[in-house]
């Protein structure tokens, strides 16, 4: 490379400073996307999470038209569970390990299902959930928070019988032979009448911002170090080629004299002194 002319060396170190700095804006970018997206979660959450509970068809008058504002907000429900479709969603983190949430359709007064996340049951020591809690029995009122229907495992990952991958209504629609469930399911708060056991209650969901903000600025931070490595590396050069252009050349230079040696001077002087004493003779 540096048989290479300057300028062309330092058009190449600019151009590499610039896909750098493109590459850290992209990614800068995302990751103020992703920092807005969790600053509109977590409002969501922090607006809905503790408002009062109203009835669902205040938010929900059909199967489909669920609102992702509403996400979070707490809703009354009256109805009876159907227990004997009830499901179990699979390798969920609940309690530090890998839980099983309890899924029960709930029939509205007015025929709609909704499946309701009654919570969750951790797994048996030989493998496989423990026995979950069953639903009180004939009509019950339940507070529950809404949530929006999970889609599929993008790998097609399924379940065994009676268990689920993902909280996804139409499966538990298919499970209960019902058409007319909705796309939001609820997260039980507390049913009335209650019983005596109930599977644990869902942990609340966090709040935290996480790291994006601070690594989109770092990554800004990073372009401008780009540049300026850039920078250091020109600024080198040109030291090292001036620094080149001062010195002497080393073949020019008069070679140094040798001195002469001691003894050999003396030996001189007393041969020089040798043949003026033969002359006066």
């Amino acid at each position: 490379m540096k048989r290479w002319p300057r300028a062309g060396r330092w058009s190449m170190y600019v151009g590499v400073a610039i896909l750098f700095a493109i590459l850290c804006a992209v990614l800068s970018q995302w990751q103020f996307a992703r920092n807005e997206q969790r600053e509109a979660a977590n409002a969501l959450i922090a607006n809905n999470y503790d408002a009062a509970p109203v009835p669902l068809t205040e938010l929900m008058t059909g199967t489909d038209d669920f609102a992702p504002g509403d996400e979070w907000r707490p809703v009354a429900l009256t109805g009876e569970y159907l227990a004997d479709d009830q499901l179990l969603a699979r390798n969920r983190a609940q309690g530090g390990t890998s839980a099983y949430e309890v899924i029960v359709p709930f029939q509205l007064d007015d025929g709609r299902i909704i499946a309701v996340d009654r919570g969750w049951i951790p797994p048996a020591d030989g493998g496989g959930p423990e026995t979950a809690p069953a639903p009180p029995d004939g009509e019950v009122t339940v507070t529950a928070r809404l949530r929006p229907s999970e889609p599929l495992p993008p790998s097609g990952r399924g379940a065994p019988d009676g268990q689920l991958p993902t909280i996804h209504a139409p499966q538990v629609a298919a499970v209960a032979g019902e058409s007319t469930i909705t796309t939001a399911y609820a997260v039980m708060v507390e049913e009335d009448p209650a019983v005596a056991e109930r599977p644990q209650p869902l942990a609340e969901p966090e709040q935290d911002p996480g790291p994006h903000l601070s690594y989109a600025i770092q990554w800004i931070l990073f372009a401008i170090m780009g540049f300026g490595f850039i920078g250091y590396m020109i600024r080198t050069e040109i030291r090292a080629t001036d620094e080149d252009e001062d010195d002497p050349d080393e073949l020019d230079a008069p070679a140094p004299r040798k001195k002469r040696d001691k003894g050999r001077r003396d030996r001189d002087m007393e041969e020089e002194d040798a043949l003026l004493d033969a002359a006066e003779r």
